[in-house]
């Protein structure tokens, strides 16, 4: 069982596809906010894996986060997450990310829990029925 309180870290450095102009979101060579995001996720993501049972993991479905400081190419980014809420198979996490120079980043995560391959046999009937398979 889960318990709130469970931390995670990453660190990883910005990187030329990390920008804004690389991702597609902005025109500047700055650590994007759809990177922040994956970074944040998958943060939250890795620091329960262990956790869960067999066969099980989660998937994001909230997120709610705030970018104040933009990051330039080579600069370390550092992200934290805390579980702060579990609600049966619902987990709430604290994310925060960070520069050399302090806070870019910071909000709320939510992540459900699933059944991998149950999960995915139903994503892949959607595609079945709309015959993209």
């Amino acid at each position: 069982m889960l318990q709130t309180g469970i931390k995670g870290i990453k660190e990883i450095t910005v990187t030329q596809d990390k920008t804004a102009k690389a991702m597609g979101s902005g025109t500047l060579d700055v650590f994007a906010t759809p990177a922040m995001i994956a970074l944040m996720e998958n943060t939250a993501y890795e620091s329960v894996a262990s956790e869960l049972e067999p066969g099980s993991g989660t998937v994001g479905t909230a997120l709610n986060v705030r970018h104040v400081s933009a990051s330039p190419v080579g600069m370390k980014i550092k992200c934290e997450t805390e579980l702060t809420k579990v609600d049966g198979r619902a987990l709430t996490f604290s994310v925060k990310a960070y520069d050399e120079a302090g806070l870019i980043g910071e909000g709320e995560h939510e992540r459900f829990i699933i059944f991998e391959e149950k999960f995915q046999k139903k994503a892949d009937e959607k595609a079945d029925k709309t015959g993209r398979a």
